[in-house]
């Protein structure tokens, strides 16, 4: 298996390339941003031919690695050839990379969620027409993808996402005065400040919901969140006869980026077109995994954490109010982590900015005038200058 890595410097990144390391995949295409410590140390390990990296940093970088083809265009990285591009960037940067890839006939193994929740005809689109394959490395939704496989969508009756539940799934009762010194306390995960605020306000679970949607051709009421504080199951599907299958094990996501590359060959041409993988050796001594402990579900409180309900609606509107929803969260929780406005501020700036958003379709330009605007009326409404 030969791979392209972009974002190879974050978490999925660099968890990707030790499940390449494990299982002796080789990569040909790093991009890496701008940090060009830990790039010189997986060049040591990998020798790719290409490494991408931000204009900023370009001119530094060609001196650092004189020997290899060093690049400032993610995008023409993307579309190299490749057995699996791993997409792990985050943010709307990552989608250009993502069509890029699609368009070149890749397969994508997708951990870029913003692609499938603000763009995901745009890059269903891509992938017809240029051949290219999507699996999502997402552990909900990667488990989802396990679930499907051997089945039919027409049995579909429900797709169930778990969730944390964050700091606050227990309490208190009243968040106004939460501050992010607390909300950046996850009580199951080291993750970075944006998705750990995500998590706090189930956020992240809403664009989750509004992404697996997009994924697999299914109405956003068709996919249900339970609160799962063990964190062990990762995704059920409850198919129209009533049973359930889910996915379950070891909270390492480490399986799912080698599941998700195995898979992506073979990967989905269009949403919910699943066809599994074989699957490959052992993934860092999992096997004797123990299945004990009590497991728990609940339900998601919508009023104490209505940016799960944003999400919904946003999703169920369609159009130009993902991009909206997902431009807005961006700039207010970073507001909120500023000590600008106040934690149930989030949620009221989102809304409005729903509210006042312009109708329109969804094109590669609207979706970035729509990201613009939204990010500039959220600075608005909450006093931020840019």
């Amino acid at each position: 298996m030969r791979l392209t890595v972009l974002g190879s410097t974050g978490s999925i990144g660099t968890q990707t390339l030790a499940v390449a390391h494990e299982r002796g995949w080789s990569v040909g295409t790093l991009a890496a941003g701008r940090n060009l410590d830990l790039l010189a140390e997986q060049i040591r390990t990998f020798t790719p031919e290409v490494v991408s990296v931000d204009a900023s940093v370009y001119v530094a970088a060609r001196a650092l690695f004189p020997h290899h083809t060093v690049i400032a265009d993610v995008a023409e990285a993307a579309s190299r050839p490749a057995d699996v591009v791993v997409n792990a960037m985050s943010g709307l940067i990552g989608l250009e990379p993502t069509r890029a890839a699609l368009l070149a006939g890749r397969a994508v193994a997708l951990a870029t969620k913003e692609a499938m929740v603000t763009a995901a005809h745009l890059i269903w689109d891509a992938a017809a027409q240029g051949g290219g394959r999507v699996v999502p490395v997402d552990s909900e939704h990667t488990g989802v993808y396990q679930c499907l496989t051997g089945e039919h969508m027409e049995d579909v009756a429900e797709v169930i996402l778990t969730a944390s539940g964050g700091p606050f799934r227990d309490g208190p009762p009243d968040l106004r005065g939460v501050t992010p010194e607390q909300a950046l306390k996850h009580p199951s995960w080291a993750m970075g400040p944006k998705i750990t605020i995500d998590s706090s306000t189930l956020m992240n679970k809403g664009l989750e919901v509004m992404e697996c949607a997009s994924l697999y051709g299914l109405p956003m009421a068709q996919v249900g969140v339970v609160i799962h504080p063990q964190s062990l199951v990762h995704a059920a599907v409850r198919f129209r006869d009533g049973s359930l299958k889910a996915q379950f094990g070891p909270t390492d996501m480490r399986l799912p980026i080698a599941y998700a590359i195995d898979a992506a060959p073979t990967g989905m041409t269009r949403p919910g077109d699943v066809r599994g993988a074989r699957r490959g050796p052992e993934v860092a001594g999992h096997l004797g995994w123990p299945l004990r402990g009590e497991w728990e579900f609940r339900e998601p409180d919508l009023e104490r954490f209505p940016c799960l309900a944003l999400a919904y609606r946003a999703g169920e509107a369609a159009g130009l109010l993902p991009v909206a929803l997902n431009a807005a969260d961006e700039v207010a929780v970073d507001a909120f982590l500023a000590g600008q406005i106040g934690y149930l501020d989030i949620p009221r700036v989102i809304e409005q900015v729903l509210d006042e958003t312009p109708g329109g379709d969804l094109t590669w330009d609207t979706l970035r005038d729509t990201d613009r605007w939204a990010r500039a009326r959220t600075r608005e409404l909450t006093g931020v200058t840019a």
